[in-house]
């Protein structure tokens, strides 16, 4: 699909209207990837006059980059790289209430998956992009584009492009913030605790080891003095709070009639900063899971740190003179693999987190039109700057 929209509501319209759902989980639809999304962006980026490039993470998952040209300082010094950084792909659409890929116009609103995470943020930052298209060349910055593939699960695109084609000076990363900056929020750590039994028939369990009774001391423990234990090695985040956990899953056992000799419990942790002075939630975790049961395992996955810029960075005080505020955000998103590679950077854009992932997304019109106007101001303030 060609992207030559006449207004920004038009553009997060087609975008909306091209499925990109993150394969992982359970997407709902066989129209899953984010391919199709990417090259509809890599046309308006080219119509904007960016160099651009699909770079495959996964088998037709790419990341889509726009670079636009840049003139060379009179003074000949290195021009800083600034970066806007949604991402393409969107959750499921299983059990949405509305047409996920209508992008219906109704009651002031524009309705469907991605319409707030992040097609709404990214059709904002490209159309100021667009708007700006002709100034570009000459801003004391190089300026470039990246829609990154694979954030609703793994963040397979910003970890590989902090690691291709980084570091850059600051990044943009598109999210549902209300148009705040968000310069803090917490890291992640999903893992899987698991306790392990003997199996014997049901008619018997005395003969047996009962992995799920194991199991619920074990969230007892995890779900009462654990939350305590994380308040206290985390400690309170003027912004974020304190670090926090969630028992998401469990699945334990094989038959009713036979004693369980295994289970498995899927955790949730958001950190903040302070729990790296403990050695990181994994390490937090497994310590308080051997005090209760010796015998448990602890199963990660990968670990990411919380996002803590500097307020004090020129880019941050740029957004601010432009209207924006500071805030902090509990979830998770790009920025922090960016920054793990050498980027700072924030997560901005139109619409809320409340109405990301639900049955019938939705952002406001006038919001979006709002979230494309500040981009725009905000790439002439750095001219301005310099005039």
């Amino acid at each position: 699909m060609s992207l030559q929209p006449a207004s920004v509501v038009e553009l997060c319209q087609q975008l909306v209207r091209i499925p990109s759902v993150n394969p992982d989980g359970d997407p709902g639809t066989s129209h899953t990837g984010e391919l199709a999304c990417a090259e509809a962006v890599a046309q308006f980026l080219q119509h904007c006059g960016a160099a651009v490039q699909l770079d495959e993470v996964l088998p037709n998952r790419p990341n889509v980059i726009g670079r636009f040209p840049s003139h060379p300082l009179p003074n000949g010094a290195r021009k800083p790289r600034l970066l806007f950084a949604p991402h393409t792909d969107t959750v499921g659409v299983g059990g949405m209430s509305i047409d996920p890929f209508a992008a219906e116009l109704r009651d002031g609103r524009l309705w469907g998956r991605g319409a707030s995470d992040t097609k709404g943020p990214m059709a904002a930052m490209l159309w100021a992009l667009h708007e700006c298209r002709e100034d570009l060349a000459d801003l004391p910055v190089e300026v470039h584009f990246v829609g990154l593939m694979s954030e609703e699960s793994a963040q397979w695109g910003s970890k590989h492009f902090a690691k291709a084609h980084g570091p850059y000076d600051f990044a943009l990363v598109g999210e549902p913030t209300g148009m705040q900056t968000v310069l803090r929020h917490k890291g992640c750590l999903w893992a899987d605790v698991i306790t392990r039994g003997v199996a014997a028939h049901g008619a018997t369990p005395e003969r047996g080891v009962n992995a799920i009774v194991a199991m619920a001391r074990l969230i007892d423990a995890l779900n009462g003095p654990f939350r305590e234990t994380l308040k206290t090695l985390g400690g309170h985040d003027d912004l974020l709070g304190h670090s926090s956990i969630n028992l998401g899953m469990i699945h334990g056992g094989t038959r009713s009639n036979i004693v369980a000799d295994f289970c498995r419990l899927r955790v949730d942790l958001r950190t903040t900063a302070g729990l790296k002075s403990h050695g990181g939630a994994l390490r937090v975790l497994e310590q308080f899971v051997k005090g209760i049961d010796p015998a448990a395992e602890v199963d990660p996955q990968p670990e990411t740190q919380a996002l803590n810029t500097d307020a004090a960075h020129p880019m941050v005080q740029a957004l601010l003179s432009c209207g924006s505020s500071l805030t902090g955000a509990p979830w998770f998103c790009d920025a922090a693999h960016l920054a793990e590679g050498g980027t700072p950077g924030i997560a901005i854009g139109p619409g809320h987190i409340a109405q990301a992932h639900t049955h019938d997304e939705w952002i406001e019109v006038t919001a979006l039109q709002q979230g494309a106007a500040f981009f725009t101001r905000f790439l002439q303030s750095l001219k301005a700057k310099t005039a």
